[in-house]
């Protein structure tokens, strides 16, 4: 299958890729051409890249022409989405509404989604289930909504994906955002690699085409925020942070009803304990150096929270 993969060399993206090959699909990817993009493109030696911005028609019209499928993972993420939502809005939405209109000349549309556009449920009994209603909770669960009904709405073969958290495999920088989550929310983590396999799954699996489904790492990797938060620290020679720097809110976080998507992609392999171990394994030269940066790390980091 010829397969165009938006936002290829994200987080999702750029796991998606390697499996995509391994399924022997002829791959296109397609990313903003930034130098860092360049570089990291050299990893995937048999993927065919495209460049440009997904707001631009003639560039996207001719990344698509020709596919069979379109994997679209490009999107501005919280907390950038929240930082600037008007440039987010032009990517996330208007961006989708580019692709789909490409996607008019014979392709099928796989959009990946949030389980962030449920909004707060904690109140209510887990698990969410993929009919639960839609709730914009701030600028992000907005686009991915209008993106959803862009979808739906465009005559195309069409498939859902709305994802648990998947956290990046490696070294990221710490934000102010991460202590607006309540350590009694519930989240559900799902491995990169997991994420790509159940996409690259999807487009040869006939019963997901018209669904909507969740994409979450199961009942091993269903825990507290306290938890989630606590596994990732050690990962990283951390000691816990304390309760007093979290805010008591609730967050757009909650376990997922994944059995269906399970039956049918075959792609949930890793535990929160795997995740955290490929967190760990992928820090590099890092490693060396963290038992002796940590308690100044953590320092930094707690600076962060305003609630301190």
């Amino acid at each position: 299958m010829r397969v165009l993969v938006t936002g290829a060399l994200g987080n999702i993206g750029s796991h998606t890729l390697p499996e995509l090959v391994r399924q022997g699909h002829e791959v296109r990817g397609f990313d903003r051409p930034l130098a860092t993009h360049r570089r990291l493109a050299r990893r995937f030696g048999r993927v065919d890249f495209r460049w440009g911005d997904i707001r631009d028609a003639d560039a996207v019209g001719a990344a698509v022409r020709g596919t069979d499928a379109v994997i679209h993972l490009a999107a501005v993420i919280p907390p950038a989405s929240e930082d600037d939502p008007v440039l987010a809005r032009s990517v996330n939405v208007d961006g989708t509404r580019v692709v789909v209109e490409a996607c008019a000349g014979g392709s099928r549309i796989l959009l990946a989604s949030t389980l962030d556009v449920h909004g707060h449920t904690q109140s209510r009994e887990p698990p969410r289930r993929v009919d639960d209603p839609v709730v914009a909770t701030d600028a992000y669960t907005s686009h991915k909504i209008a993106c959803e009904d862009l979808v739906r709405s465009s005559g195309l073969d069409w498939c859902i994906l709305r994802f648990a958290d998947v956290p990046v495999l490696g070294p990221r920088p710490a934000h102010p955002i991460m202590f607006e989550i309540g350590l009694h929310n519930r989240i559900e983590a799902l491995h990169a690699d997991d994420a790509g396999l159940a996409v690259a799954n999807a487009l040869s699996t006939a019963e997901v085409w018209r669904r909507v489904l969740f994409v979450g790492g199961g009942p091993t990797c269903q825990v507290t925020y306290r938890q989630y938060l606590d596994t990732f620290l050690a990962a990283m020679g951390m000691d816990p942070l304390p309760d007093r720097a979290f805010a008591g809110k609730e967050y757009v976080t909650d376990w997922l009803d994944t059995e269906e998507s399970q039956r049918l992609l075959r792609y949930q392999r890793h535990d929160l304990a795997g995740i955290a171990a490929a967190v760990a394994a992928n820090l590099g030269w890092r490693r060396r150096v963290l038992p002796i940066v940590a308690p100044l790390v953590r320092a930094s980091i707690l600076r962060m929270s305003p609630y301190r």
